[in-house]
């Protein structure tokens, strides 16, 4: 009983936010892509990737579970590094941040 109540409120959700999804701002983003990018990464990510940048490899890893934590902790050492994210755009590119 209690999977058939959250498989309805799992599709009751996905019908409330299906409406925004298809009047996205911008044609080219947002959309399907743009919903799982902010789902899954954050409202940072998904706004970034509505304004065209690209998602490093190492934030979607970290959706998948047990090994996310591997990689949450590779961000946390860089970051206890003090790796700025003018130093990110260095080493990767412009295109992820």
């Amino acid at each position: 009983m209690k999977k058939i109540v959250a498989g309805v409120l799992v599709a009751a959700m996905v019908l409330t936010v299906a409406a925004p999804i298809a009047q996205a701002k911008n044609a080219e983003r947002g959309g399907v892509v743009g919903f799982f990018t902010g789902c899954c990464l954050g409202m940072r990510a998904g706004g970034d990737y509505n304004e065209g940048k690209s998602s490093h490899w190492r934030e979607w890893c970290r959706v998948i579970p047990y090994v996310g934590l591997i990689f949450a902790i590779w961000d946390g050492i860089e970051g206890a590094q003090g790796m700025t994210t003018a130093e990110y755009a260095e080493t990767y590119g412009s295109t992820y941040f």
